[in-house]
């Protein structure tokens, strides 16, 4: 059996462009040119520090999941806030808020989450990094929805019959998080051991956490 999560239809599926859909001089890219220049014209900004900031954000790696996943396994009061409100769970961390509402929903023994963007590839990138070619591939995007368990199954993720899998479409307002299942024989692990565990995959949805 499985979920679609519907966002509001009523409200635009809003997508930022990406740098790597193509290489056309669109007209959201050529005011991106315009307003960039502008800025660094009127010397509100400069070039050095666009690159900087561009950088920093390909160098965003899982990492930062990982651990606030770890910490969510470890802390049951902060499980409770990152369900409650991602954001507000990340600030606790002290790791930076997303532009957009952050959703964690959380996989058990009858509910597996998987997400998706089913029209570019919105992805909570200050969590996870850059997303993989897989997550923005058109055959993902469509196949995931009209089947998810032969798509899990592609990644080696078998969800039991009596689990319901749901799928989660991200938009430019809201994206999502996975709480994976903590794996078992974990008690007693350090919350930087279990971070080790927690993979972009699993955080996705497509996979489970590593065994220790």
């Amino acid at each position: 059996m499985s979920e679609h999560h519907h966002h509001d239809e009523s409200v635009p599926h809003r997508h930022p462009l990406r740098a790597d859909q193509d290489d056309t001089l669109t007209y959201w890219r050529a005011m991106e040119i315009a307003v960039r220049e502008l800025l660094i014209d009127k010397e509100i900004t400069t070039a050095d520090e666009v690159r900087r900031e561009v950088e920093a954000m390909d160098n965003r790696t899982p990492a930062h999941g990982g651990r606030v996943i770890a910490r969510a396994w470890s802390d049951p009061d902060f499980r409770k806030l990152l369900l409650e409100d991602g954001n507000a769970a990340c600030e606790a961390m002290g790791l930076e808020r997303g532009l957009y509402k952050l959703v964690a929903v959380e996989n058990t023994d009858k509910v597996h989450n998987v997400v998706v963007c089913t029209l570019c590839s919105c992805y909570p990138r200050f969590l996870l990094g850059l997303p993989p070619d897989w997550y923005k591939s058109r055959n993902y995007r469509s196949r995931v929805i009209s089947d998810p368990r032969a798509v899990l199954g592609e990644f080696g993720t078998v969800v039991g019959d009596d689990a319901v899998v749901r799928v989660h479409d991200s938009t430019a307002d809201m994206r999502y998080l996975v709480v994976p299942k903590r794996p078992s024989g974990t008690e007693g692990f350090s919350e930087s051991k279990l971070a080790e565990l927690v993979t972009r995959d699993a955080m996705i949805g497509v996979s489970f956490a590593r065994q220790p």
